[in-house]
């Protein structure tokens, strides 16, 4: 898997969180660079933990899928992708804000694990890689969900909610695309 892919795994993997933190912006009066950092810190470190427990799931039971690897990546990342797209249209998933202004720690917890439940099967997806270093691969994932959401916090807190069902959309896209990628590499077509 190259650098590229891992990237592409990543943004894709990280709109959920950039939507969250889009949301978590809109409810700052003013822009808090700690807050912004602890927000990502709690993305960017799920989106690198869930990675390496599913991949850890998958090479546990790769004796029992090893020759339907290809079909598992293709339909989990194609269902994950599709559900995210049908989600930015459905539903305004956001996080009530703190009249305050602080952080609630509990919350941004549940938010980091129910926006990183997508990347634990794509770590299982993973583990179908024979050369794969999955520390590499999440640590890669980790700083790209950074990055994107210190990013996610700001531009809410700068533009508003206009970005965020684009962001879940365009993350969406991605992974289908990848996991067509992952199908017509295991059937031999690329």
């Amino acid at each position: 898997m190259t650098f590229t892919e891992i990237v592409l795994f990543g943004v894709g993997l990280a709109m959920d969180a950039f939507a969250v933190s889009v949301c978590k912006g809109l409810c700052m009066k003013k822009i808090n660079y700690l807050h912004c950092f602890i927000i990502a810190l709690f993305f960017g470190g799920f989106q690198a933990i869930m990675p390496f427990a599913g991949f850890w799931l998958g090479k546990t039971f790769e004796s029992c899928i090893t020759g339907v690897d290809h079909w598992v990546a293709f339909i989990l990342l194609v269902y994950i992708g599709a559900k995210m797209v049908r989600e930015a249209f459905e539903s305004e998933t956001g996080s009530a804000c703190d009249i305050m202004g602080r952080l609630n720690i509990r919350e941004l917890f549940v938010l980091a694990i129910a926006t990183s439940i997508d990347a634990l099967a794509v770590g299982i997806t993973f583990s179908f890689y024979k050369d794969t270093n999955i520390y590499k691969n999440i640590t890669i994932i980790g700083v790209v969900t950074f990055v994107i959401s210190f990013a996610g916090v700001v531009i809410g807190n700068r533009f508003g909610n206009r970005y965020k069902q684009k962001a879940e959309v365009a993350g969406g896209i991605i992974l289908v695309l990848l996991g067509f990628k992952i199908l017509f590499e295991g059937v031999g077509l690329i």
